[in-house]
């Protein structure tokens, strides 16, 4: 039976069922043997990761070839300008090549849980939350294409990948989607 989980991962947890330094894992989260996660969230981003015990959804959604789309929550450092915004739009330079076009707007901050530890906050920096829409999986993509722009990422949340969101997950929990 083909299996699907969706999983709002906190701040500080590896996409991964084991780690040799005892941090905190996707096994102190997920009961489920045989499930594997479809691509990776760094340990300092949080929300959803898709788990599957189907070897092609999980290379679809994870495989770069594929162009799955995911969407991030992204708060950064300073407002961007409009020209920030285009050339996050049009793709950005990076030292492994350009970047695909990304969809990226300005949102009003999302409806979350605080994160623990907080982000830092500085009295005299604003920030300002991204919504952005990527069709391409490079390590740590976000956080390079808001810096390149002069924006570093100070909180990244994953809220959608393919047609699945964080919708009613809270984090450190799932929920099982019903398959065909």
């Amino acid at each position: 039976m083909r299996r699907i989980l969706l999983f709002n991962k906190p701040y500080g947890v590896l996409t991964q069922f084991t780690d040799r330094e005892g941090r905190p894992t996707l096994a102190d989260y997920i009961p489920i043997p045989g499930v594997h996660p479809a691509g990776r969230l760094d340990r300092d981003s949080e929300g959803l990761v898709v788990l599957t015990n189907d070897g092609p959804l999980q290379a679809r959604l994870s495989d770069p070839r594929y162009h799955a789309s995911k969407t991030y929550w992204v708060q950064v450092e300073g407002v961007p300008d409009e020209a920030s915004l285009e050339a996050l739009r049009a793709g950005v330079e990076l030292r492994d090549g350009l970047t695909l076009p990304a969809g990226v707007h300005r949102t009003d901050p999302p409806e979350i849980e605080a994160r623990d530890p907080p982000i830092r906050f500085r009295r005299q920096i604003p920030t300002c939350w991204l919504s952005m829409t990527l069709t391409e999986g490079r390590n740590r993509q976000v956080r390079r294409m808001t810096a390149a722009v002069g924006h570093p990422t100070l909180r990244l949340v994953r809220y959608r990948v393919a047609s699945w969101t964080l919708d009613g997950i809270p984090p450190g929990q799932f929920l099982e989607v019903a398959t065909r």
